[in-house]
């Protein structure tokens, strides 16, 4: 709208008595701030343009969900008599997709609502943004694309088919479906640690777990079968090896929406890789700044690595604190900051809510004017059950979740994943199923976060996490900012203050932590008898045992 004045009036007409979709048209009006005067069901054409006369609207919505052949003259009266007026109004209509139809041939409609929008093509109207194609008005950087769409959030969904054939032309469709904001291409491993080292590329493992990306060429094809439909941003997975190579070159291809950087994985630890723990973090720090210095936000994809290899609820709160605290200190302005629910598997959905509590408000702790935090939330990739229609639950369950914390960035994880990974049509239906949750919660107040089993678990959590904080600031007095410095956090890693079940111990990673699913949460247990710890006698354990 270019009208300084926003005032709506809305009306269901004719003989329809229909009036959820206006009232929840004008309900989302007015958090856009809007005026609203809602007339009734049932309005006649006449009454309708007296109201319209006396109260001179801006925009008028009218309604109308019976019989589509029905809706015909009462169409051709209405726009009979919006030429007698003598000022502007902009129109809206909305009814089932039959009516709607009917509607769509008269052009002085400049929103139509059918059923089949979502209801952040609402939102996108009322802010003025339904230009038609137009890549602008959707947002061309991630935080343009956050501030046209919030409260509702932008959506995320990782994709890439084993031939570059059918990504591109799963871009394409994805793209002209209008339902995903960021494609976030998933690479072969051979892509991601041998790009710039074709000759050591394992043929068998070509297409293996992602696209077999092989030139700059291929990176700007899958950017240009984005550039339609409601042209979604573009970004990729870190590279492994050569990383400040691969993510200049992820920058000139694809204008890479934003960079997700983990400080202690893609490497020896985890074999993704055949770095050290020392230069590989050292490395990721020196490509957080890189970013930061070009202001590309950064997300450092951490904390979720240690719960999806088991480690207890502590560290992947603390690690999440960590990871915020370290892209601050080396610049980043724009900080994405993801919570993976459901993880590690087993977790109640209370207390995995209590424990994504806890990581916020650790991390937003550290907000200012120069450092912002967007919320990123998904759905944990073991909550997903092979059954494709028990899964589609799962998706929606873990989405209602997930939006109890208002995310910026929901990244949907596809309904099949446990199965196969996720193509075109698939990507498009996960979203759909996440908009469907997102429409029936957004702005809606929820109370769970106020449970008092779920703010007991948090403030346990928080106090936990300082207990292990405090203890690496202590025993690492002597080093200049311990919990930025780099050696420091790799000797936590090797004698297992910060620690995982998962990792392979030997002589150089010393930590034993052995942890159980209790009462819904993720608990460190005492390896020699199997007793509950909490964070003061694990940490008090170690350092007696590494001497």
């Amino acid at each position: 709208m270019t009208n300084e004045r926003k005032y709506i009036l809305g009306a269901s007409i004719g003989n329809c008595v229909h009036v959820a979709g206006v009232i929840h048209f004008m309900s989302l009006a007015e958090n856009e701030g809007y005026q609203t005067k809602f007339l009734g069901p049932a309005i006649p054409v006449d009454k309708l343009f007296e109201e319209i006369k006396k109260e001179k609207p801006t925009m008028v919505g009218i309604g109308y969900r019976l019989t589509p052949e029905n809706v015909i003259p009462i169409l051709e009266e209405v726009d009979a008599r919006r030429k007698e007026l003598d000022f502007e109004v902009t129109w809206v209509f909305g009814g089932t997709k039959p009516v709607a139809d009917i509607a769509k041939n008269y052009d002085f409609f400049a929103f139509i609502s059918d059923g089949y929008d979502d209801i952040n093509d609402s939102i996108r109207f009322l802010r003025g943004k339904n230009k038609k194609d137009e890549e602008k008005s959707y947002g061309s950087t991630l935080i343009e694309r956050i501030n046209e769409s919030y409260p509702y959030p932008i959506l995320r969904h990782h994709y890439g088919r084993p031939s570059m054939e059918e990504t591109a032309e799963g871009i394409k469709k994805i793209s002209e479906a209008k339902v995903l904001d960021v494609v976030s291409l998933g690479p072969d491993q051979n892509a991601q640690e041998f790009f710039f080292h074709p000759e050591k590329m394992k043929e068998e493992f070509s297409g293996a777990g992602g696209v077999p990306i092989r030139t700059p060429e291929d990176l700007k094809q899958l950017k240009d079968a984005s550039r339609r439909g409601n042209y979604p941003l573009v970004r990729c997975y870190s590279g492994t090896e050569d990383v400040f190579e691969y993510a200049d070159m992820l920058v000139d291809t694809i204008d890479n929406a934003w960079t997700a950087i983990p400080l202690c994985w893609y490497n020896e630890l985890d074999g993704r890789g055949t770095r050290s723990l020392e230069t590989s973090m050292a490395e990721a720090k020196e490509l957080i700044k890189w970013h930061a210095t070009r202001n590309i936000p950064v997300e450092i994809n951490e904390p979720h690595h240690w719960g999806l290899r088991d480690a207890h609820d502590v560290i992947a709160v603390a690690m999440a604190y960590i990871s915020a605290y370290n892209a601050k200190k080396l610049g980043v302005t724009h900080y994405v900051s993801q919570y993976m629910f459901n993880n590690p598997n087993g977790l109640a959905f209370s207390m995995d809510l209590a424990k994504i509590m806890a990581m916020i408000e650790m991390v937003e702790s550290l907000r200012d004017e120069n450092f912002t935090v967007y919320r990123e939330t998904r759905a944990g990739l073991a909550l997903f059950s092979a059954d494709r229609d028990v899964a589609k639950g799962q998706l929606a369950a873990s989405t209602f979740m997930q939006m109890v914390v208002k995310p910026h960035i929901m990244h949907v994880v596809g309904y099949c994943e446990a199965d196969h990974a996720a193509t075109a049509e698939e990507v498009i239906e996960s979203c759909k199923i996440a908009k469907g949750v997102i429409r029936h919660v957004l702005n809606d107040e929820f109370s769970i976060n106020k449970d008092a089993a779920i703010t007991a678990r948090k403030n346990e959590l928080l106090s936990e996490t300082k207990v292990l904080l405090d203890f690496i600031m202590e025993e690492y007095k002597e080093y200049d900012d311990p919990l930025a410095n780099t050696e420091v956090l790799c000797d936590c890693v090797r004698k297992g203050y910060i620690d995982a079940v998962h990792i392979l111990k030997n002589e150089k990673y010393k930590g034993d932590l052995k942890t159980c699913i209790k009462d819904g949460k993720c608990l460190a247990v005492n390896p020699e008898n199997g007793k509950i710890m909490g964070e003061a006698e694990r940490l008090l354990r170690l350092k007696k045992k590494n001497g």
